[in-house]
């Protein structure tokens, strides 16, 4: 039955039937990787500040973990401490300033928080963050990575209600002197090379996650399937029409033997 003319053009009908639903399943798995596809921020490269990030707002996916470059001067008298930072699986402390910069495009100063570095004890970090309060403001280049600021928290020692645990700007901006009606950036730099007696802050460049569109494979599933069925219905054609012939030829054979017997 297969090999009759009929059945073999059926057969390459659905051969090609199946050759087009598997291209199509292909095409959807080929936009389901390019969909997915990893594209490498240039985190890595330093940009100045300003190019990348606003006063006054949240930054951008895209700006975040961005190593940055920016001028300005530390103000000495608003350092802080924030104790239960981790660096590298280890808690400790940061110590944190407050930098005056000059916005280019308004002309007016703007508040930047920079984590300077850390310390495995208070009493080392308490050490270098009175040095550096002592020290005279200065034009000073900053590097660092830019990060977004972090949700306040409510200090769990009511006895010391300063006492910070997370690097919030918002809560810092209250801390700090001579900032009212002053722009503030809406996160913090990660100093690259610490002062003398801190510890660089582990600071790795973001993970690019890829994730794949599933949607996408729905559909070349679905195609594969579609191919599959294509030669599954020329069989079943071919079957059943086989079946019918058998039945055919058995309805003859009982038909010449009740023939006979009437004879």
């Amino acid at each position: 039955m297969m090999l009759r003319p009929r059945w073999i053009g059926a057969l390459l009908l659905a051969l090609a039937l199946a050759a087009g639903f598997a291209a199509l399943g292909q095409w959807q798995l080929e936009r389901a990787v390019e969909s997915g596809k990893v594209i490498d921020a240039p985190s890595e490269s330093v940009l100045p500040l300003a190019s990348v990030a606003k006063p006054d707002g949240p930054i951008t996916d895209e700006a975040t973990g961005q190593l940055v470059t920016v001028t300005g001067s530390f103000v000495p008298g608003d350092y802080q401490l924030l104790d239960g930072r981790l660096n590298k699986g280890t808690a400790g402390w940061w110590v944190v300033a407050h930098v005056t910069v000059d916005d280019a495009a308004s002309g007016h100063p703007v508040a930047l928080a920079v984590a300077r570095g850390w310390a495995a004890d208070k009493a080392a970090a308490e050490s270098v963050m009175a040095r550096l309060a002592n020290e005279q403001p200065s034009q000073q280049t900053i590097v660092g990575r830019l990060l977004p600021t972090e949700a306040p928290e409510v200090p769990a020692d009511k006895s010391d209600p300063t006492r910070m645990r997370t690097m919030s700007v918002a809560a810092l901006y209250n801390l700090w002197t001579g900032v009212d009606g002053v722009d503030v950036y809406s996160a913090y730099v990660v100093e690259r090379t610490p002062p003398q007696g801190l510890v660089k802050i582990d600071s790795p460049p973001p993970i690019q996650e890829s994730t794949l569109n599933w949607l996408n494979i729905f559909y070349a599933a679905e195609w594969i399937i579609f191919a599959g069925f294509a030669v599954f219905f020329w069989y079943r054609l071919v079957k059943d029409a086989k079946e019918r012939e058998d039945e055919e030829r058995q309805l003859a054979r009982e038909s010449a033997a009740a023939a006979e017997k009437v004879e």
